[in-house]
């Protein structure tokens, strides 16, 4: 397994001394072979990964990784790359891939900027997806939310034309802000209309968080730009 990353001045997530449990340290140890991907100055050759051609979906902090279980199930036609730091939902996401016998993820357990740095090759997503990242509430750490105009170019790189990026948070003020970055960079098209927000599709999957602060009063926000 490879944690060696690139230094860089903000990092958008702090590495969280989280429970890990032996079960998970197992699975990690067992499964990486499996599942893991390794960062390397080589673009991926997806062919090569998942041994067929379809479509790739990239999703970025996928926690526990019960959304992207279920969007993989979902959409046994794509083939699915997900990108977590931290351990445990590493661990979590893996061990349920090999219970179910799912085999279109894949796992990078390095910073997002990297992995599309140097393995993500250049318009070859079709979508990517990043659901209620840290949204740093204080206004002194704003700069390290993930959203900015640098990774957002960096996102349009990637994708293929008329691919999708799909954003979603359940802080207003981040959702403000998003819109505001999305809206201003070229290459997109607010798939919901200038400086509208999106309805929550079927296909993100409603997480028993974001179900109970719906029960609480708690808006989510969602965004869906397509690159032109």
């Amino acid at each position: 397994m490879n944690d060696v990353i690139r230094p860089r001045q903000v990092r958008s997530y702090v590495r969280r001394q989280a429970r890990f449990t032996p079960g998970q340290k197992q699975a990690l140890l067992e499964l990486w072979p499996t599942y893991g991907l390794e960062l390397t100055e080589q673009p991926l050759d997806y062919v090569e990964v998942f041994k067929r051609q379809a479509p790739i979906v990239l999703e970025i902090g996928f926690g526990m990784g019960t959304s992207l279980l279920e969007m993989a199930k979902a959409a046994p036609e794509k083939d699915f790359i997900g990108i977590e730091i931290h351990n445990p939902g590493v661990a979590s996401l893996m061990r349920n891939l090999q219970e179910q016998n799912i085999a279109n993820v894949r796992i990078f357990k390095v910073d997002a900027h990297d992995v599309l740095d140097r393995c993500i090759p250049d318009d070859s997503l079709t979508q990517v997806l990043l659901f209620f990242p840290d949204p740093w509430p204080k206004k002194k750490h704003h700069k390290r939310r993930i959203v900015q105009a640098e990774f957002v170019e960096l996102i349009h790189r990637k994708l293929k034309t008329g691919g999708i990026f799909h954003l979603a948070t359940d802080w207003q003020d981040y959702a403000k802000q998003m819109l505001l970055v999305m809206s201003e960079a070229n290459g997109f098209i607010n798939r919901a209309g200038m400086n509208n927000y999106a309805e929550r599709p079927a296909h993100r999957p409603l997480t028993k968080f974001e179900a109970r602060g719906q029960k609480l009063g708690h808006g989510v926000w969602d965004l869906i730009f397509a690159k032109n």
